[in-house]
């Protein structure tokens, strides 16, 4: 959970994934889905994903415990070998040295090492590095306190050199390039996408949410981007090629089976802002009032509070909750 992601926003889910799976078997006997319902909103599902497949394999080839050999360890879904390195050293106290982002930039600091760290040549050089100097007696100890010392002091602007117990061998601070190592990463131009999500609305409040693209064929699939809703349940969406709402009429049209010169009305709600890794994603939701949703295969009628109990990624949370807001406002309005 804590790979790219905040410590802050990891709590409240690991407790709640902890006392839902309490054991490794817990988990490798839940559903997909349930997995992922526990999961979302943290992003990245992948993880997710493989955590489980990873218990399945725990509990079908190692008795329900973490095997304790690298090999096996890096055989495991979604287990590289930091992870591994990680797990066994702090488990097990195996020997072995882990080499992640921070404790690259603390041992690039110590030996002066310029360049990209990620290229193959000095990240092996780093490894060897960290190998070395690796606590054999405290293992798991040492990658640590690796770990803290470049998550706390030896940060990636600004480091508190002063603080630093190891001030005095770090070559980088002797010769003034703290603040050049490790060199700036060169930023991948970031991608303007514009998305448009059809949430239909019939008579009794409830909306068509449909499954996870893999899972059924949805009819707007030509257009359809299921890595941005991160292959989970989700509203109609299209990416936007010119005309958001007359895209979109032509989708509900095929959805409700009436051809695309169907005319269907459409209202905007609230627009949305979204990032994922590179792509700054901006939605467009329609409210589309029907009698009747259409039916589809595999396809749930839900109210748009009730979408929440799904596993659904932040930008179809977004949509939902730009629903809510415009239903809720609407109930109220009458009210009044």
């Amino acid at each position: 959970m804590l790979q790219q992601t905040r410590v802050a926003a990891v709590i409240p889910y690991y407790e709640r994934f902890i006392e839902r799976f309490p054991s490794v078997e817990a988990l490798a006997a839940a559903p997909e889905e349930e997995v992922l319902r526990l999961w979302s909103g943290l992003g990245y599902y992948s993880r997710a994903r493989n955590l489980r497949k990873s218990a399945q394999e725990i509990v079908a080839k190692h008795g329900g415990i973490f095997p304790r050999d690298i090999d096996d360890a890096l055989a495991l879904p979604g287990i590289g070998a930091y992870t591994a390195a990680a797990i066994l050293s702090i488990a097990y106290q195996e020997k072995l040295a882990v080499l992640d982002g921070n404790v690259a930039r603390v041992l690039a600091r110590l030996g002066a090492v310029r360049g990209d760290l990620r290229a193959s040549g000095n990240w092996q050089r780093l490894q060897a590095t960290a190998n070395r100097l690796l606590a054999n007696d405290a293992p798991g100890d040492w990658n640590q306190a690796m770990m803290e010392l470049g998550a706390t002091l030896c940060t990636p602007r600004s480091p508190q050199c002063l603080l630093c117990p190891v001030q005095e061998h770090c070559e980088a601070r002797k010769k003034g390039l703290v603040e050049e190592i490790p060199a700036k990463h060169r930023k991948r131009a970031t991608q303007g996408i514009t998305l448009a999500a059809l949430v239909f609305v019939d008579a009794k409040g409830r909306t068509l949410l449909l499954p996870p693209p893999k899972q059924a064929r949805d009819p707007a699939d030509a257009a359809h981007v299921p890595a941005l809703v991160s292959n989970l349940w989700h509203f109609p969406t299209i990416v936007v090629r010119d005309d958001a709402e007359e895209e979109l009429r032509a989708v509900a049209g095929k959805f409700l089976g009436r051809g695309r010169r169907f005319t269907v009305e459409l209202s905007p709600l609230q627009s949305q802002r979204h990032a994922v890794t590179y792509r700054a994603i901006r939605i467009l939701p329609f409210l589309a009032r029907v009698t009747k949703l259409p039916r589809v295969r595999g396809a749930k009628m839900l109210t748009p509070s009730e979408v929440f109990q799904l596993p659904i990624s932040n930008l179809t949370r977004k949509v939902a909750r730009a629903a809510e807001s415009a239903l809720v406002g609407r109930v109220v309005s009458r009210s009044d």
